[in-house]
């Protein structure tokens, strides 16, 4: 007993070692060189941001947030984004909802249900579709997607019309928030799929097994251990997706019909809009005064996506202890 009490257990060393031959010090200069210029590139960016919106946002104050009324024609020019900034968060909401079903249920079938020969050509085309350029995907939304969206928003409308949000004025049913969140989400699927496959990969196995020893099916197994096991990671990815999806700016462009009037929730209505879509409409034709509110709505942007990026990265660094040292 008296030796037991005698041994200590020994501090946990952390493993430091430093770059030795010449080749090892020349990559560790270019990628420490590099992981710090990308953090100044985004410090010079809102740097940029903000020294040109500075007269726009002096000029139109708080209600650059929270109005609802653009003209630079007038007199005394006025720009406010109170319909774009909500129209943003709209698309983006409806984005993650359509998103967040499917990409679980793809990270799940490649990880637990196929062979690796599907689980590794799934991937590829996962990835493949994260590496579509938006514009792609804003042409395939507006020619080929767009009809058949709106067929579904057609039944939506016809079967549940008398509830608020799928309600309609008759004008039809393109160019609504309901097609441009199909598209976000879409783009979005991808990222929210790859983090989740990575943090059902890494959940002890020996628990599925425990899992599967006491009777339990495999979705008992997903709701009672996969699911609350990873739930971190997957919250992490849903953010990244969803500053992804905030940031979107073609695609949304062309399926939806840009209008100054803050649509809250009638999602299959023509009208609506975001921020990076407003940006795009009308930066060609601005001038200076217009040019500035136009910075000034991407610095507003940069900020909330900086912000759920932020967020979303100590959500995953959370679900993962093990990566700290």
């Amino acid at each position: 007993m008296s030796q037991q009490s005698n041994l200590k257990i020994p501090e946990r060393r952390k493993l430091n070692t430093a770059p030795t031959s010449l080749g090892d010090k020349i990559f560790f200069r270019v990628a420490s060189g590099a992981a710090n210029f990308s953090i100044v590139l985004v410090g010079l960016i809102l740097v940029f941001l903000l020294w040109q919106s500075l007269p726009a946002l002096q000029g139109q104050g708080i209600d650059f947030i929270f109005g609802s009324n653009w003209d630079a024609a007038a007199e005394t020019p006025v720009f406010q984004i109170g319909p774009m900034l909500w129209g943003s968060f709209l698309i983006s909401f409806l984005g993650v909802i359509l998103a967040v079903p499917m990409a679980i249920a793809i990270a799940y079938f490649i990880e637990f249900m196929a062979s690796k020969a599907v689980g590794r050509v799934a991937t590829t085309l996962i990835d493949l579709l994260a590496a579509l350029p938006s514009v792609v995907l804003g042409l395939w939304g507006f020619a080929v997607f767009t009809p058949v969206a709106a067929g579904w928003a057609e039944s939506l409308n016809k079967a549940f019309g008398w509830f608020p949000l799928f309600a309609s004025d008759g004008a039809g049913f393109l160019a609504s928030p309901f097609i441009a969140g199909w598209i976000v989400a879409i783009m979005i699927v991808p990222i929210i799929a790859s983090i989740s496959r990575e943090i059902f990969s890494q959940i002890d196995r020996d628990l599925i097994n425990a899992a599967k020893g006491l009777g339990g099916g495999s979705y008992t197994i997903f709701k009672k251990v996969i699911l609350p096991t990873a739930s971190g990671g997957v919250v992490g990815g849903v953010l990244l997706g969803l500053g992804r999806a905030l940031g979107e700016t073609v695609a949304i462009f062309y399926v939806l019909n840009l209008v100054f009037e803050i649509n809250w929730y009638e999602i299959l209505q023509q009208r609506g809009g975001s921020i990076a879509s407003n940006i795009l409409a009308r930066f060609g034709e601005a001038g200076p005064a217009e040019i500035s509110a136009l910075m000034a709505s991407g610095l507003v942007l940069f900020v909330m996506t900086l912000i759920i990026n932020s967020i979303a990265a100590w959500v995953v660094a959370k679900a993962q202890p093990w990566r700290k040292n």
